[in-house]
Formats: C-alpha cells, structure tokens, sequence
C-alpha cells in the first residue's frame, strides 16, 4: 500500500524528463507490447527534447493532455486525452467527429493497481474534455488484454463493435459518455 494517497494533476511544461522516466516504465511492463505504440529502446532513444516538446504540448495543448498521479515524489500513473480535430485522421487514420475525445497511453504502476486511480485519472481525463466540448470518449484496447479490458469495462466503456488491425494486433474500439 502507498504512504499517502496520490494527487492526480495535468502535466507541466518542465515535466519532459518525469514523462520519459514514467513511459519508460510504462513500457517494461508485460503488457506494454500490446498496449502501447512504441517499445522501450525506440523511447529510450528519444532526446530530451522530444520529451520537453512532449510534455509543453501535454501541458498547454486544447487538443492534448496528459494527467499523472502523484504519491509523495512517485509517479505511478498516467492517461492521456486526445481531442482529435473533426474530420482529419486519428492515429490510426481514422476519421474522428467533432465531440469526441481518445483516451490513449493508459498506464498504472504494479504496486497502485486496484486503489482507484484509474478511475480518477479518466475522472480527470473526461473533466477536462468535456470542458473542450466532448461528450463522448473512445478508447483501442487490444483483443487479448483482458485486464484492460475489465478495468474499462468497470469505468463505463462498452464495446462499440468497431475494431481496427493496428501495428501490435487486433484493437477493439470502446466508448463511454463524458
């Protein structure tokens, strides 16, 4: 059990090397392969800058942000929302309505599991969409993350039968309202 209970906030502009450290992490995890869009080594090789570039837009952007939680100096969680522009493709070059926010880079560490944080990082995920005017959130979780796939199920997600053949597999798209 964690010392103190975690402060969820956004990201800061001065935050790119806690991001790094924290994807880094969120990429040795065994799910991370089917999870996540990128592997360790290709994050791992990123400059600084990508990641100070990476997290100014996390903390600044009206169309991106990213949100952590916060035990005592520990970062031990992270969701990012994406509100995609109307009609221009997605990450996986689908085309996106306009109220319509994308949960993606979800990660909780090991030993935070099952406490709520989850739920409070898509509280605050959703909280900050619908105030950019979404009333919907969707999500891609693969088809044999089962784990994921209860946890969204527990969130309010629901299968919408949309799925797509992504870089890691087969994704099934899920969605809740805001």
């Amino acid at each position: 059990m964690p010392d103190s209970p975690a402060h969820i906030r956004r990201v800061l502009a001065t935050d790119g090397e806690r991001l790094r450290m924290l994807r880094l992490e969120a990429l040795r995890d065994p799910a991370a392969g089917m999870a996540f869009l990128e592997t360790h080594e290709t994050a791992a090789a990123r400059p600084a800058s990508f990641w100070d570039d990476r997290a100014a837009t996390a903390a600044l952007s009206s169309s991106t942000a990213q949100f952590i939680a916060e035990a005592g100096h520990d970062w031990v969680g992270t969701v990012t929302v994406l509100v995609p522009e109307p009609h221009h493709p997605d990450y996986f070059g689908r085309m996106r309505e306009g109220g319509t926010a994308l949960l993606v880079a979800v990660y909780i560490g090991p030993g935070h599991r099952g406490q709520g944080l989850l739920d409070r990082l898509v509280a605050a995920g959703a909280s900050w969409a619908h105030g950019h005017g979404c009333d919907t959130m969707l999500l891609d979780v693969h088809e044999d993350n089962s784990r994921a796939q209860s946890a969204y199920r527990r969130l309010g997600f629901a299968p919408t039968g949309g799925t797509i053949v992504g870089q890691n597999g087969r994704e099934l798209e899920m969605s809740r309202a805001i």
